[in-house]
């Protein structure tokens, strides 16, 4: 009962702890140094889109995926076989454990994006990729807030 208590227990951990805060990937979402300042408002129309995703950074970089993973599978591994059979599979249960772990947390921090292309009223063409948290279509008009590496979409 207790092997089985700690696999279990790890992996609420994981699915909690290992997300990513996509949240402020979206047009209706500020950061807190963005409230109470002045933002620059431009417009334009939409001329075209692309979905992609955005890969979110790990909170803990990449350590609870890659880490807890490797605890996992070496827990699994090490009730497999006795002695040094045992040891060679808690071994291999670390490394296919990290792996999938890896790979679970990137997964996991994978946010589904908009690509647009904007010819803004003054007629430069700029591109913005923000969370697809609002459906928009070619054509669409819309307002571009921000300046820099800041600048949000949002329907006009």
């Amino acid at each position: 009962m207790k092997r089985l208590l700690l696999p279990v227990l790890a992996i609420g951990v994981l699915s909690v702890a290992g997300c990513a805060n996509t949240s402020s990937m979206g047009w209706d979402v500020y950061r807190g140094s963005q409230a109470g300042t002045s933002q620059t408002v431009t417009f334009g129309t939409i001329t075209a889109l692309r979905q992609v995703q955005i890969q979110a950074d790990s909170r803990a970089g990449g350590l609870i995926g890659t880490g807890g993973g490797a605890v996992i599978g070496g827990l699994l591994g090490n009730q497999i076989g006795g002695g040094s059979g045992r040891q060679l599979a808690t071994a291999a249960g670390v490394i296919g454990g990290a792996v999938a772990g890896s790979a679970a947390e990137d997964s996991a921090n994978r946010v589904r994006a908009w690509e647009m292309e904007i010819r803004r009223d003054d007629g430069q063409n700029v591109v913005i990729v923000q969370k697809a948290d609002r459906d928009f279509q070619t054509g669409q008009r819309v307002r571009m807030i921000g300046s820099g590496a800041n600048i949000t979409v949002a329907p006009y």
